[in-house]
């Protein structure tokens, strides 16, 4: 009888080992796919973060060279008034009421 028992548990320790094993397998596997989604994530958003940092270098020297032509054309504007005009009321006649009649 003794020699049966100590093979059962024999038999009960390999099973549980088995399934430890495989557990273990599942999680690390779990683990794995958890990393690369965050690593793709991390790749998408570095990408994303790329163009849009060239985007807003693009759009900052668009507003350099808009703010250039802006003065230039305000030192030989002669209805420099106008651009206070619209800026204070953005309405279509506050260009009607800069223009000669």
């Amino acid at each position: 009888a003794d020699v049966l028992q100590s093979h059962e548990e024999d038999d009960r320790k390999v099973r549980r080992r088995e399934k430890n094993r495989v557990a273990a397998q599942r999680s690390r596997k779990k683990q794995t796919q958890k990393a690369d989604k965050l690593h793709e994530e991390y790749e998408s958003l570095e990408q994303e973060n790329t163009s849009l940092k060239r985007e807003i270098g693009k759009l900052t020297d668009e507003m350099k060279h808009l703010s250039e032509v802006l003065k230039d054309h305000e030192k030989i504007c002669p209805l420099l008034h106008c651009t206070m005009n619209f800026v204070t009321i953005p309405r279509p006649d506050a260009l009607a009421s800069c223009l000669p009649r």
